[in-house]
């Protein structure tokens, strides 16, 4: 899986290539300062300081860079991110503003980011390296990078490479990696203790058996906090079919998973003080002889039973069962990722995941951390006269209901029928990501295909709670 870690380094004073960062409003004073040959090729290039322009500007035997952005004073992830992408291999630093790059170092690194699992990148002009001073802001917005695109891996790879034994094995990589407790419990032995689970991933027969991976680290004295990621690795819909189009991006149906799969590693890098429980219910929705039928009705981990009103809304099926387990551990905190709702997509577009949250508190807190980290999230309602529409004549709940009306509202609310109380009695602080996974047209920094949203805001919300990186 994709990892960089030398796209950024300490400027030691190595021989490197000056990046100067311009706007519309700065370039004339900055253009004052150049010969008159130097203007006359960018103007060739038709560079006039906007957005994510780059400019080659000639300079004796060699040549400096000039990148457009917003402001020069105040850089954003994306800021060196266009650079990052066409300038030639080789090592830069940025010129003015002391080389300040602050949160521009993630969009250096996720703008060479490419899937190549299965081909070569021949068009790859090879590395570019940038130097900076801020020396501690390296390691940081290195781990969150390496975390997103391994969110781009993770949800590109096909789901014969990425089924639920892999998504298992990449959870085991992580708990060796940081000497957590991997617990998994596959196939039939779902079915007493997480029949949901069991019921939707039942029908992919034995080399894509159900599971639930469960990993635990941290110290049982800090804080629970239990993330938890909806591992549908593909979703043909089950006996109520999707269509060949509908079926095309499925592979992405576990992007959940790889959100919690890189929030938990980030967690564990960073040796935040808490009590991490990581659950990922991870599933192939089949058809076959054996799969759940459109009228069954399904026992829970929590004793609910579940109407199927929908086999193709079985998301929030095998996240019931999860996020029961996830609160028996008394957590101060849940998060869940999944790819639950086309109408969170209706509603929203591909960029932004839509948030729902039992505190309005919480909703502060990963919305704020969203806009300071480029990582924006909008909060939808958990709007409790909603959840009538899920009632069942012959059980306690429906999974999906006919009327088609706030579709991702209404999933977050069967959800929170599964997440329980505290000890104490208080109701568990619980956010929900209904997130798309993919990006179908490129920006700079955020190539197509698979992608991370909501992830960087969980992270910098969680470090801001309990005292992190």
């Amino acid at each position: 899986m994709t990892s960089k870690t030398d796209l950024v380094l300490p400027d030691k004073g190595q021989d490197a290539i000056a990046i100067h960062l311009v706007n519309k409003e700065g370039f004339p004073a900055f253009a004052k300062t150049l010969t008159a040959g130097q203007r006359a090729a960018l103007a060739a290039q038709k560079f006039d300081g906007g957005g994510y322009q780059v400019g080659i500007v000639p300079d004796g035997d060699g040549w400096f860079a000039l990148g457009g952005v917003a402001n020069p004073e105040s850089l954003s992830s994306w800021c060196f991110a266009k650079l990052a992408e066409v300038l030639p291999a080789g090592t830069y630093r940025r010129a003015d503003c002391d080389g300040a790059t602050g949160p521009a170092l993630f969009g250096w690194i996720t703008a060479q980011y490419r899937f190549t699992r299965y081909r070569e990148d021949a068009d790859a002009p090879g590395k570019r390296v940038l130097l900076t001073k801020e020396v501690k802001a390296i390691e940081a917005q290195a781990a969150e990078a390496n975390a997103v695109n391994m969110v781009c891996d993770l949800v590109n790879t096909p789901a014969e490479d990425m089924g639920p034994a892999a998504l298992e094995t990449e959870a085991e990589k992580l708990a060796k990696a940081h000497k957590a407790e991997l617990k998994v419990i596959r196939g039939d032995a779902l079915e007493q203790d997480y029949p949901m689970i069991h019921a939707v991933g039942r029908a992919a027969g034995r080399s894509h058996a159900p599971r639930l991976i469960h990993l635990t680290w941290g110290k049982p004295t800090h804080p629970v906090v239990a993330v938890v990621g909806k591992g549908v690795c593909f979703d043909s819909g089950g006996l109520d079919i999707k269509s060949a189009a509908g079926m095309l991006l499925m592979k992405k149906d576990m992007g959940g998973a790889a959100h919690a799969l890189a929030l938990a590693r980030l967690v564990m890098e960073h040796h935040l003080p808490v009590r991490l429980h990581l659950l990922i219910p991870a599933v192939e929705n089949a058809v076959a002889g054996n799969a759940f039928r459109p009228g069954d009705v399904l026992r829970s981990r929590q004793g609910l039973t579940v109407e199927i009103g929908n086999t193709d809304a079985e998301g929030r099926l095998v996240l019931g069962d999860a996020l029961t387990r996830a609160s028996e551990e008394d957590p101060e905190l849940v998060i869940d990722f999944a790819t639950l709702t086309g109408a969170a997509r209706v509603a929203l577009g591909p960029d932004l995941p839509a948030l729902f949250t039992r505190r309005d508190e919480t909703a502060e807190e990963l919305l704020a951390a969203g806009i300071a980290h480029d990582d924006p999230c909008w909060r939808m309602p958990l709007h409790s006269a909603y959840a009538e529409w899920l009632k069942s004549d012959i059980a306690d709940a429906n999974n999906s209901p006919a009327n088609g009306f706030a579709g991702a509202s209404v999933a977050a609310l069967f959800l929170d029928k599964f997440v329980g109380e505290r000890k104490d009695g208080t109701p568990i602080d619980w956010a929900h990501f209904d997130t798309f996974a993919w990006r179908p047209t490129p920006r700079p920094g955020r190539a197509k295909g698979g992608a991370a949203y909501g992830l960087r805001a969980s992270w910098h919300m969680l470090c801001a709670r309990f005292g992190g990186a």
